[in-house]
């Protein structure tokens, strides 16, 4: 008899490396965790994914599922250009491909939540859904009509970059105004320390929302500058529902009540789409990379549930 086949995916991230062997049923049997050797260059974060993803197949392993930061190539399995990892069409599937000789896929990491959102998470039957992943920076995955959009050059969901302040603050990419710039967890803590404070990250400043003002008005201006791109979304995609995850959707009623507030105001004269928590945590891009690997050998593995 057959043995059941399993699939193995690699979440890999600015500062940490995520990996998981997953069984038929969707449960994660073994997982590693290492920091991102970003600091030693391409070649040692690139040795890096292939070692972790090699230390978890078994002979019952059937695909390999990568995600990624930055500009991806999903069709090529090229990392086009991550500036925190270092890497410059750098072909990762392929290096594992060589190293595992398995069926290898590499996505976008948001992109890659936002098929776990769809399929595991609050978007299951949502045909139109927005996934908005609030971090160190911020971007989004779009399904519309049932379908993950990519764009025209794979660009689709640099929702951080939505103008939200003519003039207004600079953001790393160049510009000025962009959400990013007010939302990310970086843009708070950089914005609160110029107040005179110290935080080490985005938790310390929501933790102090009902005691200080300086915390609180600036995360008042970040869940205003959201809402306000989501209504900006909202108008162009029609959004059914939208979901917030990410480190920053740990401030859960305290982002999505003025988030909601905002998109009621902007939306008068249509109904305003659902905003939700994702459920899925810290590790949706993980469980996605693990859908997509598992999708390469559909209909051998059954439907997932969580």
């Amino acid at each position: 008899m057959s043995r059941p086949v399993n699939v193995v995916a690699v979440d890999l991230g600015g500062t940490t490396i995520k990996a998981a062997r997953f069984n038929p049923q969707g449960v994660a049997e073994e997982s590693l965790r290492l920091a991102t050797p970003s600091c030693e260059g391409p070649a040692a974060v690139v040795a890096a994914v292939v070692r972790t993803a090699a230390a978890l197949v078994r002979p019952s392993t059937a695909a390999v599922g990568l995600c990624a930061p930055g500009l991806i190539d999903a069709d090529a399995g090229v990392v086009r250009y991550a500036s925190n990892l270092g890497l410059h069409k750098t072909p990762l599937a392929a290096a594992v491909r060589d190293r595992l000789h398995l069926p290898v896929t590499l996505e976008h990491d948001v992109r890659a939540a936002c098929l776990a959102e769809q399929r595991l998470g609050l978007g299951a039957g949502v045909q139109d859904l927005l996934v908005v992943v609030l971090g160190t920076g911020v971007a989004a995955g779009i399904v519309s009509n049932g379908r993950i959009v990519r764009g025209a050059q794979g660009f689709a969901g640099e929702f951080g970059h939505i103008p939200v302040h003519a003039d207004g603050e600079l953001c790393a990419c160049g510009q000025h105004g962009c959400l990013e710039a007010y939302v990310s967890a970086s843009a708070l803590v950089r914005r609160y320390r110029r107040t005179g404070n110290t935080a080490q990250n985005a938790a310390d400043i929501t933790a102090r929302l009902d005691t200080d003002p300086h915390a609180a008005r600036l995360w008042a201006e970040g869940t205003d500058a959201l809402g306000r791109a989501l209504v900006t979304s909202t108008v162009l995609l029609d959004h059914q529902h939208i979901v917030l995850a990410g480190g920053m959707s740990a401030a859960g009623e305290a982002l999505t009540a003025p988030v909601r507030r905002t998109l009621r105001r902007g939306l008068t004269w249509r109904a305003a789409p659902s905003v939700d928590i994702s459920p899925l945590g810290a590790d949706a891009g993980l469980l996605g990379a693990a859908l997509l690997a598992a999708d390469l050998r559909a209909p051998a593995l059954p439907q997932w549930t969580h």
